[in-house]
């Protein structure tokens, strides 16, 4: 063999070798994907299909549970398109579908069979209302909104719909002026909405107990915590607003910064409350297109625990409520937004937290 024969056979074989090596590292890092911490067990519940993307919002219906897939539609309904609202059984096999105009952001159960499901969170938003048992949809119109955005979110709390002021527009000086929470009744075919608490209202900082100004300038999420507050994320201002007695003239309204275990800010999207009894916690992975399932045995879930979708960080952490601090037990996901602690066979279940 000549010597340029062997430098080819040498240059040929090397190339291949960092191949195999490319290849292989990929299929370790492909294989990988998200990571739980023991003891918490981590599966893949159901992936998007059928042209499906973008899983979001998931809530409980009888022994089912229905997720939003937002399907690359613009925020503010502006291109005309339809998201997809999917009913999964608790085993994640598909049941039913249902399409829904614009961006769906928000899903909620109101009363036994209804669900709300709120579309277009940056402008132009509508409400459709879906009778599960029947299947037929109602859709409700919003008046232009005094803050210039959306709506994003939902809770039912007394009786009353409570809604998320998203995508607020701010004034010269960086300050949302205007409702960041307000409360919902239908009439006719419209949403009609009134104020509950200012995008700058007071508050007390949860860790210090001194007194602060809001400036929520991105509400978003919310849920109830176990003492029967309103929990509003403001979502890339990394703070949680918890609102007591929110009927009132003067709510009660404490604030709480969130920050990472390892030390500097973070934003997060759901946040869900465990629950007693055998439960387990349903993860959308937006980027990834994936709802995971997250297990914690061999005893399951603490009740009343916060834990939390950070969307910047992919991660999944349990939330410190004394001062904020956000330790991660999954890491690697594209974008953790939903959350859910699923109740296996409770009928007429109601709760569920949207993004």
């Amino acid at each position: 063999m000549t010597s340029q024969k062997q430098k080819d056979l040498s240059l040929f074989l090397a190339a291949g070798a960092l191949l195999f090596c490319f290849v292989m590292l990929s299929s370790v890092a492909v294989a990988q994907g998200p990571v739980a911490q023991p003891p918490y067990h981590l599966s893949v519940f159901a992936k998007s299909a059928n042209g499906n993307s973008q899983p979001d919002s998931i809530v409980q219906w009888r022994d089912s549970v229905l997720i939003g897939f937002g399907d690359q539609v613009a925020k503010d309904g502006s291109d005309g398109k339809s998201s997809t609202i999917v009913q999964y059984s608790l085993s994640g096999n598909v049941q039913r579908t249902f399409s829904v105009p614009g961006h769906n952001d928000g899903l909620r159960i109101v009363g036994e069979d209804e669900l709300w499901a709120l579309q277009n969170e940056d402008a132009n938003p509508n409400l459709v209302v879906i009778d599960l048992e029947s299947a037929q949809q109602r859709m409700f119109s919003f008046a232009p909104s005094v803050h210039g955005g959306g709506f994003d979110d939902m809770v039912v709390k007394d009786g009353e719909v409570f809604m998320t002021a998203s995508n607020p527009n701010l004034n010269a000086q960086g300050v949302n002026v205007f409702p960041a929470l307000v409360r919902v009744r239908l009439s006719g075919s419209t949403a009609i909405v009134e104020p509950v608490l200012s995008g700058g209202a007071n508050a007390m900082d949860i860790p210090t107990g001194t007194a602060v100004q809001l400036n929520l300038t991105d509400p978003d999420s919310m849920t109830i915590d176990p003492r029967g507050n309103i929990v509003l994320d403001s979502q890339a201002d990394g703070e949680l607003v918890f609102v007591r007695n929110s009927l009132s003239a003067s709510p009660a309204v404490g604030r709480l910064l969130i920050t990472k275990s390892t030390g500097g800010t973070t934003t997060i999207d759901d946040t869900a409350f465990a629950r007693g009894g055998k439960t387990f916690l349903l993860i959308t992975d937006l980027a990834g297109d994936t709802i995971y399932r997250l297990d914690s045995p061999p005893f399951g879930f603490e009740p009343g625990v916060a834990y939390s979708a950070s969307d910047t960080d992919g991660l999944i952490g349990t939330l410190n409520l004394d001062n904020g601090v956000l330790t991660p037990i999954v890491t690697g996901l594209g974008s953790a937004r939903g959350l859910l602690f699923v109740r296996p066979n409770v009928n007429d279940e109601q709760g569920g937290v949207s993004r």
